[in-house]
């Protein structure tokens, strides 16, 4: 089995342009429609599987307090690194969080984009940017951040990862049975392990 990582618009990029591929699981819907428009999906696969939640991250040995959103308007924050907030999912959930508060305009200068989520952690894990919005999942494998605000569930815009077998897979049988192994159970106890929120299976 071979896995390949990358910002999902990365990767449905590279679908879309032949590259090969057996299931494609998004960070969002949206990466997911754009792959299947190009009737890429195999047919009866696509499935919402998981959740995640926006954090805002510092430094682990920063004294920045971050009590609401708010926060990040104020001058002792010079820099938010974020996924590229037109393009990359992680990205694009934070700027809809911050759009729903009317706190866009005022941090907009302030965001450095970043290629993915990954790429946001580091920015702050080095001290190159004070804060950083990423998912609680990836915050949760550093030790060189810490959780400075959670965004509440009721502020979030709604974060759906979708996973699908692509209609060009060589494998397509041993891809259902792949599918059908991350809808089990005994997958949703490792994904919730690492922090992510299990969808309800249909």
């Amino acid at each position: 089995m071979s896995l390949n990582f990358g910002a999902s618009s990365l990767l449905a990029r590279q679908i879309a342009e032949g590259a090969p591929a057996d299931i494609f699981f998004s960070a969002d819907e949206a990466r997911m429609d754009a792959v299947e428009r190009n009737g890429l999906v195999l047919k009866g696969t696509r499935r919402s599987r998981l959740s995640n939640s926006l954090v805002v991250v510092v430094a682990s040995d920063s004294a920045l307090i971050i009590k609401s959103s708010h926060d990040l308007t104020n001058a002792r924050v010079q820099r938010i690194a974020l996924a590229d907030p037109k393009t990359v999912p992680a990205g694009i959930y934070a700027r809809e969080y911050l759009e729903k508060l009317r706190l866009w305009p005022a941090v907009a200068s302030k965001v450095v984009p970043t290629d993915n989520v990954r790429a946001a952690l580091s920015a702050v894990e080095s001290g190159n940017v004070e804060v950083g919005i990423v998912y609680k999942t990836d915050a949760g494998i550093s030790k060189k951040v810490k959780i400075a605000y959670q965004v509440p569930a009721s502020d979030s815009p709604v974060i759906s990862y979708p996973m699908a077998v692509m209609k060009e897979s060589k494998q397509p049988e041993a891809a259902k049975r792949f599918l059908n192994y991350l809808d089990s159970e005994e997958a949703a106890q490792v994904f919730e392990k690492f922090g992510f929120i299990v969808r309800k299976q249909r």
